[in-house]
This record gives C-alpha cells, structure tokens and sequence, in this order.
C-alpha cells in the first residue's frame, strides 16, 4: 500500500537526535533556541517561540492578542480540528466562515460578512499549500493569524507566508511539511507579543502568578527540526516535482489542474481533485489498487455545531479527494500513482466539474 502521507527521515535526522539524547539535555534549552532563531530568520520576522503543538501555538497566539470568553474569532469551516479547539480553549466563541471555491482558503468576502464589534482576530490556515487572499483578508481591521501547518515555505507576492499576519504559526507533525514529531511555533513581527507569548509558554520560575501553560518545545525536537529545516527546500522542490507531473497527467486527460494564482509559490503539501460527485467510490477503487488516498478534511467545523448555510464547504468537502504527495514518494510509487489514475480518475471526473 502507497501511504497517502509518510515523514521523511534520514541518517543526518538521526545523528542531530542521538547527538542531543546522549548530551544529557533533553528539554527546551540551547537547541530550541537555536530553532526559533532560524524558523524567525527563514519567514523573515522579528522572531519565534516554540511549543509543542501547533494547537498550543494557535492558542498562545489568540491568548497574546486578548483573545478571551467576549471574543468572537473567525475561523474557515473547511479545516481540521485543532483550528476550532485553540479558539474554545481561549473560551472565545468561534465564527465559522464559508471558503473560496476555487483555492478552498477562507473566503474573505464571507468574513467581512461574519465580523462583528467583538471581532478580536480571524485565523487564516493557507490550505493545502496554497496562500491565502492576505491582501483582502488584511484589509478587514481585524487582526490576522497565518497557519502555516501545511503551507511553510510558500510565497505570495515574492514575501513568504507567514509575514503577512500580525501572527503566524507552524505545526511539526509528523505529516507537515517538516516534521519534529509533536512540535509547533508562533513567529511575529511584534516583539511585545512574542514576548507574551514566551511568557505563557512555561509556569516555573515566574515572578508573579497568572494562569501559564506547560507547552515547551524539547531539544530533541528541536534538534530534528534544525536538521528537518535544512532540507525544507529539497522536500518543496520534490513536492513540486511530483505536483508537475500529476499535472501532465490531468492535462493529458483533458482535466483542469489545480488553480493557482500568478503571484503565488504553492509547496503543494497535498494534491487535491475535485471529483464530479461523491470521493467514497474513487477513494475505495484507489484503495483496491493499493494507493491510500483520503478526503482532505475529515469533516468540516459546521457540521460538528449543526449550522447550515455552508454551500462551497458543503461541495467541496462532498467532493474533493487527496492523492498521496509527500517527497518520501520514490519515483517507482509516483509511477504506479500515475497509472492507476489513468485508469480510475476518467470514471470520477469528466473534466468540466473537476
């Protein structure tokens, strides 16, 4: 079976552990110090907190920005979990906004209708690798934070994701765009804000009390994400690599190619079709031929809460499926990926709906 997502590790990832695991040192010390500085430098901020989720990163963010139980943040529906749970946490009240039908990022448009006087911040994940609509999100006047989970690396306007927020933050599991097992990250250009963000990071040794978390980054970790980020570029490259020639494929067949926008850099973290009916039948017919491929999100926000009035999310979700697309695919997989779509995608997708 071809995994639809699979970490690539190598001897140089497990030398930087093994050197960090018999130093003595495991939790957050001089490496996480040194993660944060070149994650800052890499999106070109101020700088970086790490922590050990990108949940926890999300909800020290909302915290940071005064983000509490009067709050109102808003969040794209056609998202995973982790989104709507950092907004609970805060005990905030998550406004749940409809996605662009093409790029499936939150649709600006919908936001500015969902915005209200307690509007403290909307969360913008750049889905599947693709940047969202920062300009227009931005001019909304409502604080911004990027998610970067599945899209660290990609570019918009020649600037990198995650400069555009007054916050962004990252995710390092294992199936992200580098991987540190658990991990994740807040980056800024606010330095105040970092700074209260480092604050609630950790509880010991404070001077005063004020309700902090245990969400520190350990330098194992951090020592397998300094030796992930070093080949952050090789693993775009090979992304896009892949993303080219399941492109010819789909051209080859007659069927659009995924939509991206001149001014944007995608990292492809998935490869998403957009089938002309239900993805079950295509996802079962690729499973028998051994390819795991999967529904992008498993089930969006609004129907977790029962709300109605989703019509994009609801066709998106209905049918978008993801094939796998990882740089741990050997040639040979992408091959055998290739010839199993030749046979199967033209029962699923006619070309004019997908």
């Amino acid at each position: 079976m071809i995994s639809h997502s699979k970490p690539y590790i190598d001897e140089e990832d497990a030398r930087e552990v093994r050197r960090v695991l018999l130093s003595g040192q495991l939790a957050q010390d001089v490496e996480v110090a040194r993660f944060e500085n070149r994650m800052g430098s890499f999106i070109d901020v101020k700088g970086a907190v790490a922590v050990n989720s990108g949940t926890a990163a999300l909800n020290l963010a909302l915290l940071a920005l005064g983000v509490g139980p009067d709050s109102e943040v808003v969040i794209p529906s056609y998202v995973c979990q982790a989104v709507v749970n950092a907004v609970l946490f805060t005990r905030a009240t998550p406004v749940v906004a409809d996605i662009d039908p093409v790029t499936f990022n939150i649709s600006a448009e919908d936001v500015k209708k969902r915005l209200s006087e307690r509007t403290r911040a909307i969360i913008v994940p750049h889905m599947f690798g693709l940047p969202a609509d920062m300009k227009a999100l931005g001019s909304l006047g409502v604080a911004v934070v990027e998610d970067l989970a599945v899209a660290l690396g990609s570019r918009l306007c020649g600037k990198r994701a995650g400069g555009f927020g007054e916050l962004a933050v990252c995710s390092f599991y294992a199936t992200k765009m580098m991987a540190t097992g658990e991990g994740g990250m807040v980056l800024g250009k606010d330095e105040a804000l970092l700074a209260t963000v480092r604050d609630l990071r950790a509880m010991n040794d404070q001077e005063d009390f004020r309700i902090r978390y245990n969400y520190k980054m350990a330098d194992l970790q951090a020592a397998l994400g300094l030796s992930q980020l070093k080949k952050l570029a090789t693993f775009i490259n090979r992304r896009r690599e892949i993303a080219g020639v399941y492109n010819e494929l789909l051209d080859r067949l007659g069927m659009p190619t995924p939509y991206v926008p001149a001014d944007c850099e995608p990292v492809w973290h998935r490869y998403v079709l957009l089938l002309d009916s239900d993805a079950e039948p295509f996802i079962r017919d690729m499973n028998k031929r051994c390819i795991e491929c999967r529904r992008p999100v498993f089930k969006p926000i609004h129907r977790y809460f029962g709300l109605s009035g989703y019509a994009v999310t609801d066709d998106v979700w209905r049918r978008a499926v993801s094939i796998p697309l990882y740089p741990a695919l050997t040639d040979a997989e992408v091959e055998s990926i290739v010839k199993s779509l030749r046979l199967v995608l033209p029962k699923y997708c006619t070309g004019k709906a997908c």
